[in-house]
């Protein structure tokens, strides 16, 4: 079964202060951030790898971008955040395990060619960078046997930084379903992966890959930072 991609793409960005949605803001190298992602995934995947947009904001730019790609339509995207997205992107996939990613981050390659053998093993997974710890990412910690404990912007003391990059497996996406649908509108999807881990015993593994680059698009000066990459 060729592996299901996600990309969130419904927000509005305001931010960055571009007319466009976010993930088709231009690169140094005339790739857009969403158009890097995809060649990113199809490296890792190969060209048959399902990927699904949630889409909102100006969504029309983003369908005629990405004509081959399925959709899923977040129609509150103005009053929601990242958790109400991808309960739309899980309720809608098909069976077995999903990869999701933000689609603002510009990143390696070789960070989902890494992913990837977790990924044949069907085990959960986030994504973290352990050389940083800022105040307004979200951060994690572990527990005794290195599984996921925390994660959320508000975490203290934290091991380092989530990049955005995450998979759920087949024997965890409902229970993730369910807690996102319980998680307030304003959340992000880390709470739901939270919840999980806290009532359901999920066991989600932290994979470093502070040895290679990912970047986060919010600002100005992200952008001008990920630019010194591609």
């Amino acid at each position: 079964m060729s592996t299901q991609v996600v990309i969130l793409a419904a927000g509005m960005g305001s931010r960055l202060g571009r007319s466009l949605p976010k993930p088709l803001t231009e690169l140094n190298d005339g790739r857009t951030i969403m158009q890097q992602q995809f060649e990113n995934i199809h490296h890792a995947f190969g060209r048959d790898a399902k990927v699904t947009i949630v889409v909102g904001y100006k969504l029309e730019h983003i369908i005629e971008a990405f004509p081959n790609a399925s959709y899923v339509y977040n129609e509150q995207y103005d009053q929601t955040n990242t958790s109400k997205s991808l309960l739309r992107a899980l309720q809608s996939s098909k069976d077995g395990g999903v990869l999701w990613m933000n689609g603002d981050i510009v990143f390696d390659p070789a960070v989902l060619v890494r992913a990837a053998k977790m990924i044949d093993q069907d085990q959960s997974f986030v994504t973290v960078n352990t050389e940083k710890v800022s105040d307004e990412e979200v951060k994690y910690t572990t527990d005794a046997e290195g599984y996921i404990k925390e994660l959320a912007k508000t975490v203290k003391n934290g091991l380092g930084e989530a990049i955005g990059i995450n998979y759920i497996s087949s024997r965890d996406k409902a229970a993730l379903v369910r807690h996102l649908q319980r998680v307030g509108d304003q959340d992000y999807f880390e709470r739901g992966i939270e919840l999980a881990i806290e009532q359901n015993g999920m066991r989600v593994e932290p994979i470093d890959i502070s040895d290679l680059y990912a970047v986060e698009v919010d600002f100005a000066e992200d952008l001008a930072r990920a630019n010194l990459f591609v």
